[in-house]
C-alpha cells in the first residue's frame, strides 16, 4: 500500500484535480502491485456509485442555483437583508451571513455562495472600511453555511451511502445553520465594534418597503424545499425539481432577467458541475470499495476505537476523523470513504445516523474553508484574485466559532433531531 500513499500524497501536493488523484493513484497502485486485478470491477464499482435513484436530485439543485446565480436573486436578497439591518454594528457582515443562511436554501454549495453572495458583498465591506482579510474569511466561512441549510449536497452523498433518509438530513442542518449565523453575527457585531467600521445609515420605511418587495420571492426557495420536506408534500428529489421550476418561473415571468441565452449558459453549467459531482462519487466508491477489498478497516479502526468503543469516543474519532480529512481531500471523497468504514461501530453502539450526518456534514463544511487545500479558499483566491495567506489570515475565529458549533451539537444533539422528529417526512 506504499505505492498508493506514496502517489495519493504526491499527486494532491502537485495539484492534480482531485478525482485524477483518487482514480490515478488507484489504477497505479493496481497495476505494479496486482496486476492480474480485473478492471471490470473497478468500473463496475464507479457506476455502482453514481446509480444510486436519490443522486437525481443532485443535477435540479444544481440547475436551480445556477438560473438563480445568473440573475437578480442574490443582489435582491442582499439589498433587502441589508435594509433591515445594515445601520447596527457589523451590519454589512451580517447582511452577508444571512445572505449566505438564506442563500444556501437556493444552491446548497459552499462554492457558489462565496461566487454569488462575495462578489457583490466585498466590494461593500471594502467600501465601509473593512480589511480585505476580514472579508475574505467573513465570506468563505459564512458560506459554511449553505452546506448545512437544505438542499445540501453533502447531506445528498451521506444518505445515499449511509442509506439514511435525505429528507430528514436535510431538515436536520436547518438547527445547526441557525445557530452558526447567530453565533457568526454576535462575533462581527462585536468586531465592528470594536474597530468602529461598518455602520450604514439608516433605511428609511419607504427603501425598506421597496427592498421587502424586491426581494420576499426569493425567500419562496426554503419555503418549497424546507416547508414541502417538512410537511410530507415533496420528497427530496420533488422538492428539487419544484425549486427548478420556481426559480426558471422567478427569473423569466417576475424579474425577466433569464433569456435563452442564458438559460442555455445555465443548462451547460449544470452539465458540467454534475459531471464533476458525479465522478467524485465514482471515484470515491471505487476508493471505498478497494479499502475495504483489503480488509484495512478490520485492521485500523480496533487500534483506534479499542475492543468496546462508547458513543462519546465514536462520535469524537469520526469528527476528527472528516474534520482532517476534509482539510485536505474534497469533502464527498471524504464522505463516501470515511462513512462505510464507521458505519459498522455507529449501527452497534446505536448513535443517530441523523445526528452522525449532521456533524461529518459540519466537518465538511469547515474543512472547505480550512488551510491547507480547502476548497472554499481556492475558489476566492480564483474570484476576488487575492494571495493565500491574505485568504486565510482572519478565519482562525469562525473556526473556533464551527468547532464550537460541533461541540454543543454533541452534548445537545436536539439542536439538529428536533425537526427531523417531528416532521411528516414522505
Amino acid at each position: 500500500m506504499t505505492l498508493l500513499w506514496i502517489s495519493l500524497i504526491s499527486m494532491l501536493l502537485l495539484g492534480f484535480p482531485f478525482m485524477v488523484v483518487i482514480l490515478g493513484s488507484l489504477l497505479l497502485h493496481l497495476g505494479v502491485n496486482m496486476p492480474a486485478f480485473n478492471y471490470h470491477v473497478l468500473i463496475q464499482q464507479v457506476l455502482t456509485g453514481i446509480t444510486p435513484p436519490s443522486l437525481l436530485c443532485v443535477p435540479m439543485f444544481i440547475l436551480g442555483a445556477t438560473i438563480i446565480t445568473s440573475g437578480e436573486a442574490a443582489p435582491r436578497l442582499i439589498n433587502m437583508i441589508k435594509a433591515f439591518v445594515g445601520h447596527v454594528p457589523g451590519g454589512l457582515p451580517i447582511t452577508t451571513n444571512a445572505s449566505c443562511t438564506l442563500f444556501g436554501a437556493v444552491s446548497g454549495s459552499t462554492q457558489a455562495t462565496v461566487a454569488a453572495i462575495g462578489g457583490t458583498m466585498r466590494p461593500m465591506l471594502l467600501k465601509a472600511g473593512y480589511d480585505s482579510s476580514f472579508t475574505l474569511g467573513l465570506i468563505i466561512s459564512s458560506s459554511d453555511i449553505a452546506f448545512l441549510i437544505p438542499p445540501s449536497i453533502g447531506f445528498i452523498v451521506y444518505g445515499v451511502v449511509t442509506s439514511t433518509s435525505i429528507g430528514k438530513l436535510f431538515l436536520a442542518g436547518i438547527g445547526p445553520g441557525l445557530l452558526i449565523f447567530v453565533l457568526f453575527s454576535i462575533y462581527t457585531f462585536f468586531y465592528s465594534k470594536v474597530k468602529k467600521v461598518g455602520v450604514l445609515p439608516k433605511a428609511t420605511r419607504a427603501e425598506r418597503i421597496k427592498a421587502l418587495k424586491d426581494g420576499i420571492l426569493v425567500l419562496g426557495f426554503p419555503g418549497i424545499i424546507i416547508g414541502g420536506i417538512y410537511g410530507g408534500i415533496f420528497s427530496p428529489t420533488e422538492a428539487a425539481a419544484a425549486a427548478v421550476l420556481y426559480a426558471i418561473l422567478l427569473e423569466t415571468v417576475i424579474y425577466r432577467t433569464l433569456t435563452w441565452k442564458k438559460f442555455t449558459f445555465a443548462l451547460l453549467d449544470t452539465a458540467v458541475i454534475t459531471g464533476v459531482v458525479f465522478i467524485l462519487v465514482g471515484a470515491g466508491q471505487a476508493f471505498s470499495w478497494f479499502i475495504s477489498f483489503m480488509r484495512l478497516p478490520q485492521e485500523i479502526m480496533p487500534i483506534i476505537l479499542g475492543a468496546d468503543p462508547t458513543r462519546l469516543k465514536l462520535i469524537f474519532v469520526v469528527v476528527i476523523s472528516y474534520f482532517v480529512a476534509c482539510m485536505f481531500v474534497d469533502p464527498i471523497v471524504a464522505i463516501y470513504v470515511l462513512s462505510p468504514i464507521f458505519q459498522p461501530y455507529v449501527t452497534v453502539t446505536g448513535i443517530d445516523n441523523i445526528l452522525l450526518g449532521t456533524l461529518v456534514t459540519l466537518q465538511a463544511a469547515i474543512g472547505s474553508a480550512t488551510p491547507p487545500f480547502g476548497c472554499d479558499i481556492f475558489t476566492a483566491q480564483l474570484i476576488f484574485k487575492r494571495p493565500y495567506w491574505e485568504v486565510i489570515k482572519d478565519t482562525p475565529p469562525f473556526t473556533l466559532i464551527l468547532i464550537l458549533v460541533t461541540v454543543l451539537l454533541i452534548f445537545v444533539p436536539e439542536i439538529a433531531t428536533f425537526l427531523p422528529n417531528t416532521a411528516l417526512i414522505r
